[in-house]
């Protein structure tokens, strides 16, 4: 009789999952900011700083599970730092989103989470990536110039796949 294995999905898919599921509770921070913020300092800057807040808990909670076996070398304030950092293409992407449909759809000024929502998939990829590559890695880089390679460098070419019919 032939046992069977469980699937085990390669650890960058696995990472991915769990990028997801936080980025899923960051989406709840994030809206539940925005409307606890809202009567207070308005939409515009509910929205902002609502993003930062739901940026740190994600951060706190990638760093304990998501990425737990990488980025321990790193003080976590520096780590914090440059997961904001690294995720500033993400913000754009995110908060962008955001503006531009409060500003095209009325709707979404009367619905916040309806443009949030686009917002948190606007970023997913960007984010996932840059996080890995910058925030939670192997080891750390040697030097500025290593850390500049790291954050342009393109996986490597399959050698074994010929692009040739």
């Amino acid at each position: 009789m032939r046992s069977v294995l469980p699937f085990r999905p390669p650890p960058r898919l696995s990472r991915f999952f769990k990028f997801c599921v936080v980025g899923s509770l960051g989406f709840l921070w994030d809206t539940v900011s925005v409307y606890a913020l809202l009567p207070v300092i308005g939409l515009t800057a509910a929205t902002l700083v609502a993003y930062f807040i739901a940026a740190t808990l994600n951060w706190i909670l990638n760093s304990l599970w998501t990425f737990r076996s990488v980025g321990r070398h790193d003080h976590p304030v520096l780590q914090w730092l440059r997961f904001l950092s690294a995720n500033s293409l993400g913000f754009f992407l995110n908060r962008g989103t955001v503006y531009t449909l409060f500003y095209v759809f009325p709707l979404c000024v009367h619905y916040p989470v309806l443009a949030l929502t686009c917002g948190s998939f606007a970023g997913l990829f960007a984010n996932f990536s840059l996080t890995q590559k910058l925030v939670f890695r192997e080891k750390p880089p040697a030097s500025a110039l290593e850390l500049a390679e790291m954050t342009v460098q393109f996986p490597a070419a399959d050698p074994t796949h010929n692009a040739e019919p």
